[in-house]
């Protein structure tokens, strides 16, 4: 229950200020994605064992930040509603996993992340789905999602929630490897930044890459 409140406590201050510097783009987007970067490829520096592994993991983090400042500013009058969809089933997934898996609990997935369980992973995708639809018919700027049928946009969010899961698993393993349980300590309850954005940092590249091949908006 302690866990629980500092988790709380740290998501009503973080959440809010994050979405402030999102919302409000420009420099100030700019010098969060870069504070964000900055701390995260501290933490990656404390996973990666092997100097290899390090260089390439800071190159796709440095791609992961570019293709979230480009999503967020370079895709005109709906690039914030774009980026805050991508950032709601990453969120949403997270949070559907975390909560059918401590209600539910059932079999684990694997080894590499022992509290992952088939129940939380059915739960991620629920939720991602539910609050990615209704994000999307609330905010009449996604006509380009709107315009899509209600099963492409479904499978699109799948998509979506299944990179955000394999992106927490692969940070997940990368910790255990290192032998350490959070990223770092940054966020009280929560560890550090790279345990926050594990599923963050692989959707929006995944889909910076899918819409430049498919043009979905």
């Amino acid at each position: 229950m302690s866990e629980l409140k500092k988790r709380v406590v740290s998501s009503m201050v973080i959440l809010p200020l994050s979405f402030y510097f999102i919302i409000k783009g420009s420099v100030l987007f700019l010098s969060f994605l870069f504070f964000c970067f900055l701390i995260s490829c501290y933490e990656w520096n404390k996973m990666a064992k092997d100097r290899i592994i390090l260089i390439l993991g800071a190159i796709f983090l440095f791609i992961s930040f570019y293709c979230a400042y480009s999503i967020r500013e370079n895709l005109q009058d709906i690039g914030l509603f774009v980026f805050l969809f991508l950032i709601i089933i990453s969120i949403s997934t997270d949070i559907g996993g975390f909560t059918c898996g401590k209600i539910f609990k059932g079999p684990k997935i694997t080894k590499i992340s022992p509290k992952k369980t088939y129940t939380g992973m059915i739960g991620s995708f629920l939720f991602s789905i539910i609050l990615g639809l209704m994000f999307v018919n609330l905010y009449p700027n996604l006509s380009s999602f709107n315009n899509q049928s209600a099963i492409n946009l479904i499978l699109l969010i799948l998509c979506l929630s299944f990179i955000s899961q394999i992106g927490d698993l692969i940070i997940s393993y990368f910790k255990r490897i290192s032998k350490i349980d959070n990223s770092g300590n940054l966020i009280p309850g929560h560890g550090g930044i790279l345990d926050r954005i594990d599923g963050i940092i692989f959707v929006i590249p995944f889909f910076y890459l899918l819409n430049s091949l498919f043009k979905i908006v």
